[in-house]
């Protein structure tokens, strides 16, 4: 057995990609620590994976249909029948047979993932059958998608108590506790574990390599922030950073019009950089959405900031963490209606003004921390407390 035991630990994304990108960090954290690791991976495999040592299982790819949650998509774009889910399942819990993990952890689930209840809710009952039954786990983000059904948060409720020792919080509760988005933390308080914010690893071992903006713009995955990367394109030459090196990441989901069309301004353009971390580490400023992932890396790295947070009716998330940045002052935002040239012009001006931020002072480093709240629920045999 491995210095700190064996980790079996669930991811399945969607639509997106931060729930891996947030992942793969923890999952790096957990390796370097001396825990052994296997994962089910449970969406389209990303172009820059990194399994970081881990063994993984790639399973039949599903995803959503543009965003509809409703059906679940196979690799080749067909609706996934009941002849496939049966397989993805058979496939989990012959994964957990062989792999007989002291912990497992499910990313999302029991608070989302509810599509995947087809194979989560057999793992679950296949894990506490086991001789030696493990530690069982929740991780999820700091802010979750509020508006849920009553019935849908009780479920949650449910779950938790029927199958889970704790649950991950990838947050710091001096910035936004959970209860300012589950309704019943008070029911589940004495599960809840939080690690900070899910940062990259503070390194200046590849700063060498790293090139380096002055500006980066950046989409997340790409299915949405259209409009910031083209409000950017056009400022830049109206901007007080009009003179400086910028650089477009559009992830790798945007459009190819949009590719092609961003093709007729004079700046650089990537789908991705391998260490955003670290060219942000580099930059004058950061233009971004308000992504987990994405502040993660803006905070390690210290920089200067205006964020642009994609929502709507039912998604809320990015509005309510670029909320709670600003009331701190260590972000400058963008109105939904306000992701335009001259308005962004506006925003550089004032933030390039204003005092370099303080990310200091918010909890970061969950991905360590997630490995010693581990390594200590082995230890006590199970996890209570707040931490």
């Amino acid at each position: 057995m491995s210095q700190g035991g064996k980790v079996l630990y669930y991811v399945q994304h969607l639509l997106g990609v931060g729930h891996v990108f947030r992942t793969m960090r923890i999952v790096a954290g957990l390796v370097e620590s001396g825990f052994e690791v296997e994962l089910l991976y449970g969406g389209q495999k990303l172009q820059n994976f990194q399994d970081h040592g881990a063994i993984v299982h790639f399973l039949p790819p599903l995803n959503s249909a543009h965003g509809d949650f409703s059906k679940l998509i196979t690799g080749d774009g067909s609706v996934a029948d009941d002849q496939y889910r049966n397989k993805r399942r058979d496939l989990v819990l012959a994964a957990l047979s062989s792999s007989k993990p002291d912990i497992l952890v499910t990313e999302a689930f029991p608070f989302g993932r509810r599509q995947m209840h087809f194979e989560l809710l057999p793992l679950m009952d296949a894990a506490q059958a086991l001789e030696k039954r493990p530690k069982i786990f929740a991780s999820i983000r700091d802010i979750l998608q509020e508006g849920n059904k009553p019935s849908k948060d009780r479920q949650t409720v449910e779950l938790v108590k029927r199958y889970f020792d704790g649950v991950l919080v990838h947050g710091d509760p001096n910035l936004i506790d959970l209860s300012a988005t589950f309704p019943y933390t008070s029911e589940i308080a004495d599960r809840l574990h939080y690690t900070g914010i899910v940062t990259p690893p503070h390194t200046t071992d590849n700063d060498a390599s790293c090139e380096q903006f002055d500006v980066v713009v950046s989409a997340g995955g790409g299915l949405l922030g259209r409009e910031l990367i083209f409000a950017a394109a056009e400022a830049k030459a109206n901007s007080s950073l009009c003179n400086a090196r910028w650089c477009l990441l559009t992830g790798p989901y945007m459009a190819q019009a949009d590719r092609n069309e961003l093709a007729k301004f004079d700046i650089e353009t990537h789908e991705f950089i391998p260490d955003l971390y670290c060219a942000l580490k580099k930059a004058k400023l950061s233009i971004s959405l308000t992504g987990y992932n994405t502040i993660a890396d803006i905070m390690a790295a210290g920089c200067r900031s205006i964020v642009a947070p994609q929502w709507n009716e039912k998604e809320t998330e990015q509005l309510r963490r670029a909320q709670l940045l600003t009331d701190l002052g260590l972000v400058e935002m963008l109105h939904h209606d306000d992701k335009t040239p001259a308005a962004l012009c506006a925003a550089i001006n004032r933030v390039m003004n204003a005092p370099s931020p303080d990310w200091s002072r918010l909890k970061q480093d969950g991905a360590a921390a997630t490995a010693r709240i581990l390594r200590q629920a082995l230890a006590n045999g199970r996890s209570n407390g707040v931490h």
